[in-house]
């Protein structure tokens, strides 16, 4: 039975690598949090693996056997039901890029998926750790992660409370991507926080019609490196597959002591009819990383720009220590289940149940702490110790997603929605202090408890009114109840209810040429951080959208012309809070203007050149500052000029060549345009190399991918904020190198 179970499900070369030897997990060892090999991995994603594939089983035992088989076409024709949703179509007048997997794997050598991101109109990122693994950040149009709306498969994937997306929890997720398509403004109508920015939609890779394994080890500066095993049984009778992936990265990080330890996996059981798809779903990660957002002054960048502050303290003889487990420490994991049926050629419907639990803590030494902040006495009387706490978060994200679409030759119609509950708690405890003092585990010396409701419903339908002209329009309704207690200076009792209207026209000029109008109304809540800063406003979004795209053999390219009008933005500040949350403030009037361009040009058979721009002007209108009018100010980490392209060289059929380059322009770190937040501007330029190699045994094919990140060795700062009237910054790694060896078989 073993046997046949593990040729069947896996086929046989793939049994041999996944039911084999894998290394141990770590010891755990005092209060280090625990780390995990592959062994420990998959030991812990059996048991909800069986659900995984119980649940396929059992649906697919519901359908006749005696339907026809499924053929490729098909199968990725009812996954897309899965995220049509939430994507933009051919003939939707918003902006934005499609990313395929195949685009993501020649550089999906460990760093996250903003970075995998970077050269896409309009984007930019940056790494706390300097090198692209761990804590990463992507901004959309100058709008910081918080406002860029995030789903995996159409289920919303932004933290409830912080609206940030958190990319270190999910490592190495690219490797199980199907496609990505970033939507920039409003865009259409999706599931989760409104879009204030863009909106990053992304669709886990389809079930495979053949058995199939790949086997990935990546190694590089830093002394980074990333395994990862992936397989696919492939259609068991034309019907049933599974497949599933673990994944490790290591790094040490360019800054200081700004280690990851990052440990990932993905399951999945698929049923495949003649019109209906079952997916059931459970990934996740745990990630350990050592605390790298604090950033450095501008005198110490100067001097020593990989220094890093987390951890430090001074021993009785006043030297210079850091404590070693200054860490972030947390682990989520996630479960989908999928539905998606065709009912005719013209309908279909897709509905989706989902569950997200995410529990972890930051450690902090705290030097000559204040006791009674932490609610404990010393018993010889002393006020002050040394101490280290843990803040921990514990929560649980729930809900549902539904959707139907009619389609026919001049009709696309889709009527859907979601609704979820997210369930946190936020404590603290004290581990350990210098101080007599008898400590209870238990012991919380705060406690507080968060709850939020997001419903929404949406209409949207592209028209054909003729064989040229085509209407969009796009309706939501989302309603929002959060609830918080421990919030300074208030409880946080809040209800909002959002309508959010959208329209355009698509005019195609011929077969080569289409233009685009839209515009689209957006409304937001504020995030906790917002709520402890003060009595934050809801904010409103006016976003106008003109466009033009030109499509033929050789050569395609787009233009699209925005103006975004907000009212009440929460703009950043360029300060944090004391957990490196960025603090943000209203903005009575403010807008985004800009124009973006991006082609791609094939002008022979081994070249190809794909640049994009973005020229824009953004503005806060008559801005005030703790009650003092300032005047007319650039937004904050906005620069105005954002450029990138990509050269590729296809020397030979096996070899590849890219050169890509990024310009980011000068921003500011605050909102008044001070010299002291000024953000110096930069070009970095990178160079991929894919080659397969020729293998004509044991495996089907061997690719070796080397990336060489900033080969001019650029010193550069990609982010930072401001103290007070200091300047900090997180500087970025210089000339360094990736390359990795991938075995597919």
């Amino acid at each position: 039975m073993k046997t046949l179970f593990a040729q069947s499900l896996l086929g046989s070369k793939i049994s041999q690598l996944f039911l084999g030897r894998v290394p141990a997990g770590r010891a755990v060892r005092g209060n280090r949090p625990p780390t995990h090999g592959y062994g420990a991995l998959i030991s812990a994603a059996i048991p909800h693996a069986g659900f995984v594939f119980m649940a396929g089983l059992l649906f697919s035992s519901q359908v006749s056997a005696q339907q026809k088989t499924a053929d490729s076409a098909q199968v990725n024709a009812l996954d897309e039901v899965l995220i049509k949703a939430t994507r933009a179509q051919k003939k939707t007048p918003v902006s934005f890029s499609n990313v395929s997997k195949e685009a993501l794997a020649a550089r999906n050598l460990g760093q996250d998926m903003p970075i995998l991101l970077n050269f896409l109109p309009s984007v930019v990122t940056t790494s706390d750790a300097g090198n692209g693994v761990g804590y990463t950040g992507i901004r959309v149009r100058g709008s910081d992660a918080t406002r860029v709306n995030v789903t995996i498969n159409g289920v919303p994937y932004n933290d409830s409370e912080s609206h940030g997306t958190f990319w270190v929890n999910m490592p190495d997720f690219a490797s199980s991507v199907q496609s990505v398509q970033l939507q920039r403004g409003v865009g259409t109508s999706t599931n989760g926080a409104g879009a204030f920015g863009a909106s990053l939609n992304l669709q886990t890779e389809a079930p495979t019609q053949k058995s199939q394994g790949e086997l990935t080890n990546t190694y590089g500066s830093f002394n980074t490196h990333k395994h990862t095993l992936k397989f696919s049984s492939g259609l068991i009778n034309n019907r049933f597959e599974m497949s599933g992936r673990v994944s490790s990265i290591n790094s040490q990080g360019y800054i200081d002591r700004a280690s990851s330890d990052l440990k990932s996996y993905f399951l999945q059981s698929a049923y495949v009819g003649q019109k209906t798809l079952i997916k059931a779903l459970l990934f996740g990660g745990v990630e350990k990383t050592y605390q790298s957002w604090n950033g450095i002054d501008a005198d110490k960048y100067k001097s020593d720009p990989t220094y890093n502050y987390s951890g430090l303290y001074y021993d009785d003889a006043g030297n210079e220590r850091f404590y070693n487990n200054q860490i972030d420490y947390y682990q989520q994991h996630h479960f989908q289940l999928h539905w998606s049926q065709k009912y005719s050629e013209h309908f279909s419907t897709q509905a989706a149940l989902h569950y997200t639990k995410g529990n972890g803590y930051y450690e902090n030494f705290k030097e000559d702490a204040t006791l009674s902040d932490y609610s404990l006495t010393a018993n010889n009387g002393i006020a002050q110790a040394d101490l280290v706490n843990r803040k921990w978060l514990d929560n649980d994200f729930f809900g549902t997603t539904f959707s139907g679409n009619y389609k026919n030759e001049k009709l696309d119609l889709m009527i859907g929605g979601s609704w979820n509950q997210y369930l946190g708690d936020h404590f603290g405890k004290v581990i350990s202090t210098s101080a007599s003092v008898a400590l209870n585990p238990n012991d919380r010396y705060y406690d507080d408890r968060a709850t939020k409701i997001d419903a929404t419903a949406f209409a949207k339908v592209n028209y054909q009114l003729t064989s040229k002209l085509g209407l969009f329009g796009d309706l939501q309704f989302r309603n929002v109840i959060y609830n918080a207690n421990g919030l300074q200076p208030q409880v946080v009792r809040e209800s909002f209810g959002f309508f959010n209207p959208k329209a355009g026209l698509t005019y195609s000029l011929n077969a080569q040429n289409t233009a685009y109008i839209s515009y689209a109304k957006a409304h937001r809540e504020p995030n906790r951080t917002d709520y402890e800063a003060g009595n934050p406003k809801p904010e409103k979004l006016d976003d106008y959208e003109l466009g033009w795209r030109h499509t033929s053999e050789k050569f395609q390219w787009n233009a699209n012309l925005y103006y975004m009008a907000y009212t009440n933005q929460l703009i950043l500040t360029g300060n944090l809070d004391d957990v490196g949350n960025p603090i943000r403030s209203n903005s009575e009037q403010s807008y985004r203007l800009g124009l973006e361009l991006e082609a791609a040009w094939k002008f022979s058979k081994r070249w190809l050149l794909q640049p994009n721009f973005t020229l824009s002007q953004n503005k806060n209108l008559a801005l005030e500052v703790a009650g003092v009018k300032v005047g007319d100010k650039t937004i904050a980490y906005s620069p105005s000029v954002v450029a990138a392209n990509r050269l590729e060289f296809q020397a030979t059929q096996r070899l590849k060549v890219s050169w890509l380059f990024k310009f980011v322009g000068e921003q500011y770190l605050n909102n008044l345009e001070s010299d002291e937040a000024r953000l110096p501007d930069y070009a970095v330029n990178d160079v991929n190399i894919s080659y397969e190699i020729p293998i004509k045994k044991v495996f089907q094919s061997a690719i070796l991918n080397v990336m060489g990140n900033n080969i001019f060795d650029k010193k550069y700062i990609s982010n930072g904020y401001m103290y007070d009237v200091y300047p900090y910054y997180y500087p970025q790694a210089g000339i360094n190198f990736l390359a990795g060896l991938t075995l597919k078989f």
